[in-house]
Protein backbone atom coordinates (compact mmCIF):
# COMPACT_ATOMS: atom_id res chain seq x y z
CA UNK A 1 0.00 0.00 0.00
CA UNK A 2 1.32 3.48 -0.79
CA UNK A 3 1.83 6.14 1.85
CA UNK A 4 -0.01 8.88 -0.02
CA UNK A 5 -3.71 8.82 0.70
CA UNK A 6 -4.84 5.99 2.99
CA UNK A 7 -8.57 5.89 3.47
CA UNK A 8 -9.66 6.30 7.06
CA UNK A 9 -13.17 6.53 8.46
CA UNK A 10 -14.56 8.27 11.53
CA UNK A 11 -17.62 6.83 13.27
CA UNK A 12 -18.66 9.08 16.19
CA UNK A 13 -20.28 7.20 19.03
CA UNK A 14 -23.59 8.63 20.16
CA UNK A 15 -22.96 7.09 23.57
CA UNK A 16 -21.36 10.47 24.34
CA UNK A 17 -24.22 12.48 22.83
CA UNK A 18 -27.11 14.14 24.64
CA UNK A 19 -29.84 11.51 24.33
CA UNK A 20 -32.51 14.09 25.15
CA UNK A 21 -31.56 15.96 21.95
CA UNK A 22 -30.55 13.04 19.76
CA UNK A 23 -31.77 14.40 16.42
CA UNK A 24 -29.88 17.67 17.02
CA UNK A 25 -26.79 15.74 18.10
CA UNK A 26 -26.87 13.68 14.91
CA UNK A 27 -27.06 16.88 12.87
CA UNK A 28 -23.79 18.04 14.48
CA UNK A 29 -21.76 15.19 12.92
CA UNK A 30 -22.66 15.57 9.26
CA UNK A 31 -19.05 15.05 8.11
CA UNK A 32 -18.84 11.63 9.80
CA UNK A 33 -18.61 8.46 7.73
CA UNK A 34 -21.17 6.65 9.89
CA UNK A 35 -22.92 6.82 13.25
CA UNK A 36 -21.63 4.32 15.81
CA UNK A 37 -24.51 3.03 17.92
CA UNK A 38 -23.68 1.08 21.08
CA UNK A 39 -26.33 -1.42 22.10
CA UNK A 40 -25.78 -2.78 25.63
CA UNK A 41 -28.08 -5.21 27.38
CA UNK A 42 -26.98 -5.01 31.01
CA UNK A 43 -25.84 -8.65 30.85
CA UNK A 44 -22.90 -9.03 28.47
CA UNK A 45 -21.78 -5.66 29.82
CA UNK A 46 -23.09 -4.03 33.02
CA UNK A 47 -24.46 -0.94 31.31
CA UNK A 48 -27.84 -0.68 29.57
CA UNK A 49 -28.39 1.67 26.63
CA UNK A 50 -30.95 1.26 23.86
CA UNK A 51 -32.68 -1.26 21.64
CA UNK A 52 -34.47 -1.78 18.36
CA UNK A 53 -37.08 1.03 18.57
CA UNK A 54 -34.43 3.66 19.26
CA UNK A 55 -32.21 2.33 16.47
CA UNK A 56 -35.13 2.67 14.08
CA UNK A 57 -35.68 6.25 15.27
CA UNK A 58 -32.00 7.09 14.82
CA UNK A 59 -32.13 5.77 11.26
CA UNK A 60 -35.02 8.11 10.49
CA UNK A 61 -33.17 11.09 11.97
CA UNK A 62 -29.97 10.85 9.90
CA UNK A 63 -28.82 10.02 6.39
CA UNK A 64 -25.54 8.61 7.74
CA UNK A 65 -25.08 4.82 7.76
CA UNK A 66 -25.65 3.17 11.13
CA UNK A 67 -22.71 1.17 12.52
CA UNK A 68 -24.26 -1.02 15.22
CA UNK A 69 -22.04 -2.41 17.97
CA UNK A 70 -23.93 -5.10 19.86
CA UNK A 71 -22.57 -5.64 23.36
CA UNK A 72 -25.25 -8.18 24.12
CA UNK A 73 -25.76 -11.80 25.02
CA UNK A 74 -27.16 -14.11 22.34
CA UNK A 75 -26.33 -12.00 19.26
CA UNK A 76 -27.12 -15.08 17.17
CA UNK A 77 -30.78 -14.45 17.97
CA UNK A 78 -30.94 -10.66 18.03
CA UNK A 79 -28.33 -9.29 15.61
CA UNK A 80 -30.30 -9.92 12.38
CA UNK A 81 -33.18 -7.84 13.72
CA UNK A 82 -30.90 -4.80 13.77
CA UNK A 83 -30.37 -5.13 10.03
CA UNK A 84 -34.14 -4.99 9.61
CA UNK A 85 -34.13 -1.91 11.89
CA UNK A 86 -31.86 -0.08 9.45
CA UNK A 87 -28.27 -0.94 10.36
CA UNK A 88 -25.75 -0.78 7.53
CA UNK A 89 -23.19 -2.71 9.58
CA UNK A 90 -23.68 -4.96 12.61
CA UNK A 91 -20.87 -5.94 14.96
CA UNK A 92 -21.26 -8.89 17.31
CA UNK A 93 -18.77 -10.00 19.95
CA UNK A 94 -16.74 -13.16 19.47
CA UNK A 95 -17.11 -13.75 23.20
CA UNK A 96 -20.91 -13.90 22.89
CA UNK A 97 -21.65 -15.51 19.52
CA UNK A 98 -22.34 -19.24 19.52
CA UNK A 99 -22.21 -19.71 15.73
CA UNK A 100 -20.24 -16.73 14.37
CA UNK A 101 -19.87 -18.00 10.81
CA UNK A 102 -23.59 -18.63 10.44
CA UNK A 103 -24.36 -15.26 12.04
CA UNK A 104 -21.98 -13.34 9.78
CA UNK A 105 -23.46 -14.99 6.71
CA UNK A 106 -27.00 -14.20 7.82
CA UNK A 107 -26.14 -10.53 8.39
CA UNK A 108 -24.67 -10.32 4.91
CA UNK A 109 -27.62 -12.16 3.40
CA UNK A 110 -29.94 -9.56 4.89
CA UNK A 111 -27.94 -6.77 3.25
CA UNK A 112 -25.66 -5.50 6.03
CA UNK A 113 -21.93 -5.64 6.54
CA UNK A 114 -20.89 -8.25 9.09
CA UNK A 115 -18.35 -7.37 11.76
CA UNK A 116 -16.91 -9.10 14.81
CA UNK A 117 -15.44 -7.52 17.93
CA UNK A 118 -12.72 -8.79 20.25
CA UNK A 119 -12.28 -7.54 23.81
CA UNK A 120 -8.81 -6.38 24.92
CA UNK A 121 -8.11 -9.69 26.65
CA UNK A 122 -9.35 -11.87 23.77
CA UNK A 123 -6.57 -13.30 21.63
CA UNK A 124 -6.64 -12.62 17.90
CA UNK A 125 -5.12 -15.86 16.63
CA UNK A 126 -8.02 -18.25 17.37
CA UNK A 127 -10.31 -16.01 15.31
CA UNK A 128 -8.18 -15.47 12.22
CA UNK A 129 -10.17 -18.10 10.35
CA UNK A 130 -13.24 -15.85 10.62
CA UNK A 131 -11.73 -12.97 8.68
CA UNK A 132 -12.94 -14.24 5.32
CA UNK A 133 -16.53 -14.14 6.61
CA UNK A 134 -16.34 -10.52 7.76
CA UNK A 135 -16.40 -7.03 6.35
CA UNK A 136 -14.86 -5.50 9.46
CA UNK A 137 -12.95 -6.56 12.57
CA UNK A 138 -13.33 -4.41 15.68
CA UNK A 139 -10.57 -4.47 18.26
CA UNK A 140 -11.70 -2.95 21.53
CA UNK A 141 -9.12 -0.57 22.99
CA UNK A 142 -11.01 -0.36 26.29
CA UNK A 143 -13.09 -2.86 28.23
CA UNK A 144 -16.59 -2.66 26.72
CA UNK A 145 -19.54 -1.20 28.54
CA UNK A 146 -18.73 2.40 29.42
CA UNK A 147 -17.64 5.51 27.54
CA UNK A 148 -14.81 7.82 28.55
CA UNK A 149 -12.21 5.15 29.39
CA UNK A 150 -8.50 5.65 28.58
CA UNK A 151 -7.00 4.00 25.51
CA UNK A 152 -5.23 0.70 26.26
CA UNK A 153 -1.86 0.66 24.50
CA UNK A 154 -1.55 -3.04 25.27
CA UNK A 155 -3.88 -3.62 22.30
CA UNK A 156 -1.43 -2.07 19.80
CA UNK A 157 0.44 -5.34 19.10
CA UNK A 158 -2.92 -7.00 18.38
CA UNK A 159 -3.77 -4.20 15.92
CA UNK A 160 -0.44 -4.72 14.15
CA UNK A 161 -1.01 -8.46 13.95
CA UNK A 162 -4.54 -7.92 12.65
CA UNK A 163 -3.27 -5.48 10.01
CA UNK A 164 -0.79 -8.06 8.75
CA UNK A 165 -3.49 -10.74 8.63
CA UNK A 166 -5.86 -8.40 6.77
CA UNK A 167 -3.17 -7.40 4.28
CA UNK A 168 -2.31 -11.06 3.71
CA UNK A 169 -5.95 -11.56 2.70
CA UNK A 170 -5.82 -8.69 0.24
CA UNK A 171 -6.63 -5.76 2.52
CA UNK A 172 -10.39 -5.68 1.87
CA UNK A 173 -11.38 -6.01 5.53
CA UNK A 174 -11.86 -2.82 7.57
CA UNK A 175 -10.00 -2.72 10.89
CA UNK A 176 -11.86 -0.70 13.52
CA UNK A 177 -10.80 0.43 16.99
CA UNK A 178 -13.17 1.61 19.70
CA UNK A 179 -12.32 3.10 23.07
CA UNK A 180 -10.28 6.07 24.25
CA UNK A 181 -9.77 7.39 20.71
CA UNK A 182 -8.87 11.07 20.72
CA UNK A 183 -6.37 13.46 19.16
CA UNK A 184 -3.61 12.12 21.40
CA UNK A 185 -4.20 8.39 20.79
CA UNK A 186 -5.59 8.07 17.27
CA UNK A 187 -2.16 8.33 15.67
CA UNK A 188 -0.90 5.29 17.60
CA UNK A 189 -3.86 3.18 16.52
CA UNK A 190 -3.51 4.38 12.91
CA UNK A 191 0.23 3.70 12.77
CA UNK A 192 -0.48 0.20 14.07
CA UNK A 193 -2.87 -0.38 11.17
CA UNK A 194 -6.42 0.60 12.15
CA UNK A 195 -8.42 2.46 9.50
CA UNK A 196 -11.87 2.91 11.11
CA UNK A 197 -12.05 4.88 14.34
CA UNK A 198 -14.87 5.18 16.86
CA UNK A 199 -14.67 8.38 18.89
CA UNK A 200 -17.19 9.50 21.47
CA UNK A 201 -16.18 12.21 23.91
CA UNK A 202 -13.42 13.43 21.57
CA UNK A 203 -16.17 14.41 19.13
CA UNK A 204 -19.15 15.29 21.29
CA UNK A 205 -17.01 16.93 23.94
CA UNK A 206 -15.76 19.44 21.37
CA UNK A 207 -17.39 22.82 20.74
CA UNK A 208 -17.57 21.92 17.05
CA UNK A 209 -17.99 18.15 16.58
CA UNK A 210 -17.59 18.35 12.80
CA UNK A 211 -14.28 20.20 13.19
CA UNK A 212 -13.16 17.54 15.68
CA UNK A 213 -14.04 14.83 13.15
CA UNK A 214 -11.99 16.53 10.44
CA UNK A 215 -8.98 16.88 12.76
CA UNK A 216 -9.16 13.26 13.87
CA UNK A 217 -9.49 12.07 10.27
CA UNK A 218 -6.50 14.13 9.12
CA UNK A 219 -4.39 12.94 12.05
CA UNK A 220 -5.29 9.32 11.41
CA UNK A 221 -4.67 9.56 7.66
CA UNK A 222 -1.19 11.01 8.20
CA UNK A 223 -0.29 8.40 10.82
CA UNK A 224 -1.74 5.59 8.71
CA UNK A 225 0.40 6.62 5.75
CA UNK A 226 3.47 6.79 7.97
CA UNK A 227 2.77 3.44 9.56
CA UNK A 228 2.32 1.62 6.25
CA UNK A 229 5.05 3.39 4.31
Amino acid sequence: MTATSPTVHLHPSILSADFARLADELARIGTADAVHVDVMDGHFVPNLTLGLPVVEAIGKATDLPLDLHLMIEDPDRWAPDYVDAGAASVTFHAEAAKAPVRLARELRARGAKAAMALNPGTALEPHLGMLGELDMLLLMTVEPGFGGQPFLDLVLPKIRAARKAVDDLGGQLALQVDGGVNADTIHRAAEAGADVFVAGSAVYGADDPDAAIRLLRETAAHACAHGRA
